[in-house]
């Protein structure tokens, strides 16, 4: 059960474990504003507010995706690893492999985009990536996804890390899981929701990330040896598998945070429950298999694949949400909870993440994907659960850490303003893809027609508003975490941290 103790001492950060967290931290708060940057400039190009080139765009969204899914799944993973830690032996070392293996595969990534100019976006999909008609070579393509293998194995050297700790506390990952409990028995009341959670990512983004990387081979094999020439269509189910998994691992590892701090600030216990169990144990092979939800407009693919993601992707965004939400909404209930920046964030991230889903299981429904997957209705539903879902889970953790340096949750006359303007330029911002979408508005183009422009301009607006939003958090978090802890900062309770 988690702890009702505002900062536990098994949770003081000290030494090289406090340089690995504020490295994560300051690196993931930064390129977030600098990822969001290159958003607001192709959102202003679409409106016509701005004048870029349509090679340079491509190159922009290339970055803004690869790097936006590889910020967030860095951040989480800091959010996994510092709750995590509690319950089983991690080593400093995978933490901090997996920081510099990511920084290298950034810097191969952010090369081939603006110096060998690639734009193949961040799906590679094969054989676009070698055939760059003149504005980047293969070698620059090779570049790009030798980056990502250097991320993906950066990101299996901390599971595998994950992994061996949790099997050496509770004997298999099936235990960690909890699935002796899920016919009988009783269920142990101290069992942790981070372990269940963490054991769920390991095994399914580690399948994930195993698919990326044999693609990955596979195409660095083709750009090497033309004449070893793949199949496309295995080629594309690789590679959303691999992006399927990767993104919803950050969903998974983020909300740890809320499982762990939520009872804190309300005061109340939020113990562990057979449906809780059930929900995990369900998502872990939900996760798996959904991915074919993706490829439904694909006609060579396999009739069984098409109908597995159509039926799975009415179900596999459930019942973690739900028993999670549900937990959180009773959790809240007559709590007098209150409301600082860290409460704040968790609602905030129950309802970005809800918002979130209900766009992405109506896009996921084969008669609606056929007119709406193309349209900026997809990146309409990401953005939600991903802007005002996790990234407010992982902003969580920074403010809660900043508060442990006082022995106080942040709560500044500029958080509170913050806060609202990040809320109001994140809803303008989705909300202007949602209706763009409706509108049959595609995504992915460089130039719009003006008719179009309407909501490229509204969201423009909100996307200003969340770069402000951002800046301003960016500079708190890093300027907190730099704070030296003050005396008696650890082992404050709830009410005397509310007090």
């Amino acid at each position: 059960m988690a702890s009702l103790t505002m900062y536990p001492d098994d949770e003081r950060l000290a030494g090289g474990e406090r340089i690995a967290f504020n490295l994560y931290i300051v690196t993931a708060v930064a390129l977030f504003v600098l990822m969001m940057l290159l958003g607001l400039t192709m959102r202003m190009t679409q409106a016509k507010w701005l004048t870029v080139q349509s090679p340079l765009f491509y190159q922009l969204l290339s970055m803004h995706g690869a790097g936006m899914v590889g910020t967030m799944a860095l951040v989480t993973t800091a959010v996994m690893w510092f709750f995590l830690r509690k319950y089983v032996q991690l080593h400093l070392w995978a933490f901090v492999a997996n920081y510099v293996l990511f920084m290298l595969g950034a810097l191969c990534i952010i090369a081939s985009i603006f110096v060998g100019r690639y734009g193949a976006l961040w799906t590679f999909l094969y054989p676009l990536p070698v055939r760059g008609f003149g504005l980047w070579t293969s070698n620059t393509s090779a570049l790009f996804m030798v980056g990502y293998l250097l991320i993906g194995v950066g990101s299996l050297l901390f599971y595998l890390d994950a992994a061996a700790g949790i099997i050496k506390v509770h004997g298999n990952l099936g235990r960690a899981l909890g699935l002796q409990w899920l016919f009988g028995g009783k269920i142990d009341p101290d069992h942790p929701k981070a372990v269940v959670a963490s054991t769920q990512v390991i095994i399914s983004n580690s399948l994930g990330i195993l698919a990326g990387a044999v693609v990955l081979v596979m195409s660095l094999v083709n750009i090497f040896f033309p004449t070893v020439v793949l199949n496309a269509l295995l080629a594309k189910n690789l590679i959303y598998w691999f992006g399927h998994q990767y993104i919803n691992a950050t969903i998974y590892m983020g909300v740890i945070a809320v499982y762990e701090l939520l009872p804190r600030y309300t005061g109340k216990p939020y113990p562990i429950s057979r449906p809780f169990l059930w929900s995990w144990a369900a998502s872990t092979l939900f996760v798996i298999v959904v991915y074919p939800h993706h490829l439904l407009m694909d006609f060579a693919q396999p009739r069984w694949l098409a109908v597995i993601g159509q039926m799975v992707s009415w179900g596999a965004g459930f019942p973690v949400f739900l028993v999670t939400v549900f937990g959180a909404l009773t959790n809240l209930h007559r709590s007098g909870i209150r409301w600082t920046m860290p409460s704040r964030l968790l609602i905030l991230s129950m309802f970005g993440w809800a918002a979130g889903i209900v766009p992405a299981i109506l896009d996921g429904t084969i008669r609606n994907n056929l007119v709406m997957h193309n349209t900026q209705w997809v990146p309409g539903h990401f953005h939600f659960y991903l802007l005002l879902g996790v990234l407010a889970m992982a902003m969580a953790l920074m403010y809660h850490v900043i508060g442990s340096r006082v022995s106080a949750p942040p709560n500044s006359s500029a958080d509170k303003l913050g806060f609202p303007l990040y809320l109001a330029g994140g809803l303008i911002f989705t909300y202007a893809f949602l209706d763009a979408g409706r509108l049959s508005v595609p995504r992915r183009m460089a130039e719009h027609l003006d008719s179009w422009t309407f909501t490229d301009k509204v969201g423009s607006i909100g996307a200003i508003l969340v770069v402000l939003a951002m800046l301003y958090f960016a500079i708190r978090i890093s300027a907190g975490l730099l704070k030296q802890p003050s005396a008696g900062a650890a082992g404050v309770s709830t009410a005397d941290a509310a007090g």
